[in-house]
């Protein structure tokens, strides 16, 4: 990638919605489990090329609370393609050094499925050069109505005081808890929506929106989506 000077304002962190896949397979006449594991290439490909280019957080939007309304025998092999995937970074964990952490409610998974995001997790912890974020069974309104319970039990056991609460306090108890907001969303397939991803955290990020199927979607692409965010003046709301 040719940024040049611009090679230090790479973005930190970058959030990605993997949309297309199936669109993707529709196009060629195939199932669209062919589409999700041509967009798990290509999301290998995409992990790997951030940490080349000094990216150190990639957020992923994996499978949504909305994604289970989908037919058995899809989720079904999107979650297949998951624990392949986990079973596989597990196993080369040593030689990548990924820090894996995990955004939603993991509660709904399959036991098998919750132990390998817990073993990835907890095997990665002391990893620091790159942390990939899987949003799982994920929703930003389920996200946020789960840290308004958590932090209203800790009302109701007067560990907090309401009159204290403010957004840094509040984040703390968002599943991105200690990860700083995304600089950049990208979101393949044509779409420009959010679709309930990272509602909070994305109030300030820059979008680039693009005409792409995820399985298409590579290192030209990301670059042309950086390229993007670096034409941008981030005003936060200033003049």
């Amino acid at each position: 990638m040719a940024l040049s000077d611009a090679e230090n304002r790479i973005p930190r962190h970058i959030a990605i919605i993997m949309d297309g896949n199936g669109r993707w397979a529709k196009k060629r006449g195939l199932p669209r489990t062919a589409g999700h594991s041509a967009g798990a290439e290509a999301f290998r490909k995409i992990a790997n090329y951030c940490r080349t280019l000094g990216v150190k957080y990639l957020t992923v939007y994996a499978f949504s609370t909305e994604n289970w309304r989908r037919s058995e025998a899809e989720v079904s092999g999107i979650m297949k393609l998951l624990a392949n995937y986990l079973a596989e970074a597990l196993r080369d964990m040593e030689k990548n050094h990924v820090r894996f952490c995990f955004f939603g409610d993991l509660s709904r998974l399959s036991p098998d499925l919750q132990k390998l995001c817990r073993d990835a997790q907890e095997r990665s912890s002391e990893y620091h050069e790159v942390q990939v974020n899987f949003c799982l069974n994920y929703g930003g309104r389920d996200e946020i109505l789960r840290a308004i319970r958590a932090y209203a039990r800790d009302v109701a056991d007067g560990k907090k005081n309401p009159a204290e609460l403010d957004e840094s306090a509040f984040s703390d108890y968002l599943d991105s808890a200690g990860v700083p907001d995304p600089e950049l969303v990208i979101r393949p397939s044509g779409e420009m929506r959010l679709s309930n991803f990272l509602p909070w955290q994305t109030v300030y990020s820059e979008f680039v929106f693009m005409d792409v199927l995820w399985p298409d979607f590579g290192p030209a692409e990301l670059d042309a989506a950086i390229e993007e965010y670096l034409r941008r003046n981030r005003r936060f709301g200033g003049a």
